[in-house]
């Protein structure tokens, strides 16, 4: 008798923020600018737990040594023992029931557009498992229909937290009155120490303040999903640390994710009654 209450299904954490995620990749199959944009569509269903990358030696030794390095996946390289045969699906299928059974993951994130993973998806979600779906346009219905969830990627989706529309750039203000003052110093030995300091203080520059476009997508994405529309700063913050550990809005010149949020044309921030903060799309006019 198994006394095990969960050996037939996964536990539900439907409100948790903790619930571990699988990210699977087929290597062999998409390219690796989707892996940023799947990390992304992962994070928003809890902790990105397993990171994996499947393929042979052509695909994992050449264009996706970079990508697997820098985003912290490990890679598995699975040799052909004969022609067509794609011993890396295989690997990549047995490792998910694995990770299922051993609980290592409650939701399933595979990165492929081939429809063979169809009934790997159907068995994870039988055993209770949430499973979604990140390929590319030319994911066959079939795939798409056995998945939870199907986000599609296009070459437009890549890197975008590198992109920072000009609109969106806030320079700091200029303060020509030090500069002045500091000019005018320099005509007395008495104020020979202000001259040293003033200098200092303008070599110090504050960073630009920025408004990258990446956080507009995760509110979207996040007040989507919500049937409020909205999301709470907390679970924001949490959402954009879990896509990027090193996360940080000093990065871009601010000194808090409110403070960042309000600067936004995009976004709309409001106090909650409990004294919470929330944001959303704006609504336009």
């Amino acid at each position: 008798m198994n006394n095990n209450p969960r050996s037939n299904a996964v536990q539900d954490f439907s409100n948790g923020t903790d619930v571990p995620v699988a990210v699977l990749v087929d290597c062999d199959n998409v390219p690796p600018d989707i892996l940023p944009y799947a990390l992304r569509m992962a994070a928003q269903f809890g902790r990105v737990a397993l990171r994996r990358g499947y393929g042979n030696h052509g695909s994992l030794a050449n264009r996706w040594q970079e990508a697997l390095v820098r985003l912290a996946f490990t890679p598995h390289l699975q040799y052909q023992y004969a022609s067509g045969k794609n011993t890396a699906d295989i690997a990549l299928a047995l490792d998910a029931l694995e990770a299922m059974f051993d609980h290592r993951a409650e939701t399933f994130c595979l990165v492929t557009s081939d429809s063979d993973f169809a009934y790997l998806c159907r068995k994870l979600r039988e055993r209770g498992a949430k499973v979604c779906i990140v390929g590319e346009s030319k994911t066959p219905e079939a795939l798409r229909n056995a998945s939870d969830q199907f986000f599609e990627w296009s070459a437009a989706e890549s890197d975008p937290d590198a992109s920072t529309d000009s609109a969106e750039k806030m320079p700091a203000k200029k303060e020509p009155a030090r500069i002045a003052k500091a000019e005018k110093a320099q005509l007395g030995k008495e104020s020979a120490k202000e001259v040293v300091k003033e200098p200092n203080k303008e070599t110090i520059k504050t960073p630009t303040k920025q408004r990258p476009r990446f956080v507009v997508e995760a509110v979207s994405l996040l007040a989507g999903e919500s049937s409020e529309g909205k999301v709470g700063l907390g679970a924001l913050g949490q959402y954009l640390k879990r896509t990027d550990p090193a996360f940080s809005t000093k990065t871009y010149g601010h000194s808090g994710l409110l403070n960042m949020l309000k600067t936004y044309d995009l976004l709309e921030v409001e106090k909650e009654a409990g004294g919470h903060w929330s944001v959303h799309p704006a609504t336009g006019e």
